[in-house]
């Protein structure tokens, strides 16, 4: 060891010099160290003085799982209607009066206010000209305000219509919904009655829908079980772009001929039911009907290995017709008709046929059915605008059924044509897209003829 370095044996003078040195060199670390706390600070680090830094998983550990964040952290906040300042009024130290400040943090409370239902007593002044002495006095209709000279006005009836067919509630649950929150009793047979005026305004818009749907290029046609009065009914649903028209009838081909009439030349999308084998335009069979019954066949007859390859190479045909587009039409023609021959090759096994293979198998009456209709099946391909399945009246048909589960069906033809009527209207409505409570206003604000 170096004499010079042993401490050991070092004076005074020398030791107190190593000890001057090491003052310096800790008064020299303790400035950097301010001055990088400070530059941390600036920056907004947020990391205080002392506390340890973020530990950084080693390569040979496993990274943890993010934590995820708390439900509706990223919830936008609404206009707010009014402001409601927290502020204490002295300090609770000295008791001195406090003022000015700013504002710490908020909070966002939702409610809804009671509001009571509000009567307005319409009075009408007569009065005497003084010349010719004739009494005179203002019309007693108030267009804009109530129909007709009933005393519910058009906001109420609209939210009863509302209520009744876009929340499908029933009758006495609407009677509670404004006897409860809006401090208001109505008659059942009063929100019927409403209801019914509603329907009675929606007459000419009913006509046109009508009109409508007859010239539309594409029509989507099913129909579903209605009890009227305990007697057994069908529903059907007429449904184009933006258009819903319902109507209950029979069973029968003749209330497609009713709907359809001479104007209809488009094209007809529906299931396989026979009411609609007698329309001579173009029709295009629903595949959703056909891959789900093809999907129960494989249920029913899970060993079936014949079954399970004819199934997957329907399916798989069904595929490529829905992946197929050309802009243009002769080309999709020539794809259309191939496919037709491609998916009659995959069912001319199993037909009907003495000298063809296996008429008797489980897939053979679903490959009578494709191919009494093989016209019918793949329209879509050479026109892009009609789609392969019927989904379209299905969904429109979700709302009557739902009403249907609830309340039964109608009592009798007049409420069953206030149920068509307001199905109809607001169907429309809302397959625009519309405010279905909003548009319900207008109607029943326009102008009375």
């Amino acid at each position: 060891m170096d004499p010079g370095n042993d401490l050991s044996t070092a004076d005074r003078d020398v030791l107190i010099g190593i000890i001057v040195r090491q003052q310096a060199i800790i008064e020299s670390l303790e400035q950097r160290i301010a001055q990088l706390e400070g530059r941390a600070k600036s920056k907004g680090s947020g990391r205080m003085p002392g506390l340890k830094p973020k530990a950084v998983p080693q390569p040979d550990q496993p990274r943890q799982p993010r934590k995820p964040r708390r439900h509706g952290f990223a919830r936008t906040r609404m206009t707010p209607t009014q402001r409601v300042e927290h502020a204490v009024a002295q300090c609770p130290d000295c008791g001195t009066q406090l003022s000015g400040g700013w504002t710490q943090r908020t909070r966002e409370v939702i409610d809804l206010p009671q509001v009571p239902v509000e009567v307005t007593e319409h009075a009408y002044i007569a009065r005497t000209c003084p010349q010719c002495q004739r009494c005179c006095m203002t019309p007693a209709q108030l267009d804009g305000v109530a129909l007709d000279r009933q005393r519910l006005g058009i906001n109420l009836v609209s939210l009863i219509a509302a209520l009744r067919e876009e929340a499908r509630l029933p009758l006495r649950t609407i009677q509670w919904y404004l006897d409860t929150v809006h401090g208001l009793h109505l008659s059942v047979g009063a929100i019927v009655d409403a209801t019914r005026r509603v329907a009675q305004k929606a007459q000419a818009g009913l006509a046109d829908i009508l009109e409508r749907v007859r010239g539309s290029p594409v029509l989507h046609a099913d129909e579903t079980g209605w009890r009227e009065d305990g007697r057994n009914g069908y529903v059907w649903t007429f449904s184009a772009l933006g258009l819903r028209y319902f109507l209950r009838r029979g069973r029968g081909k003749a209330v497609v001929d009713e709907i359809l009439g001479e104007e209809f030349a488009g094209v007809l999308v529906s299931d396989f039911y026979a009411a609609y084998h007698h329309y001579d335009g173009p029709k295009q069979r629903c595949w959703a009907h056909l891959l789900r019954d093809i999907h129960d066949l494989r249920v029913l007859y899970p060993e079936d290995g014949s079954l399970a390859q004819w199934a997957d190479a329907v399916y798989q045909l069904y595929r490529q017709a829905t992946a197929l587009t050309h802009p243009s039409a002769q080309q999709r023609r020539i794809a259309q008709l191939t496919l037709e021959q491609r998916l009659l090759a995959l069912c001319r096994p199993y037909l009907n046929d003495p000298y063809l293979n296996d008429p008797s198998a489980a897939q053979a009456r679903l490959c009578r059915r494709m191919a009494s209709h093989i016209k019918e099946l793949f329209v879509f391909v050479a026109e892009p605008e009609v789609p392969p399945d019927n989904n379209a009246a299905e969904r429109s048909l979700r709302p009557v059924v739902i009403s249907r589960k609830i309340s039964g069906g109608t009592r009798s033809p007049t409420g069953t044509q206030t149920k068509m009527t307001v199905a109809s209207i607001f169907g429309t409505w809302r397959a625009q897209n519309l405010n279905t409570l909003t548009a319900c206003r207008q109607l029943l604000a326009a102008p009375q003829v």
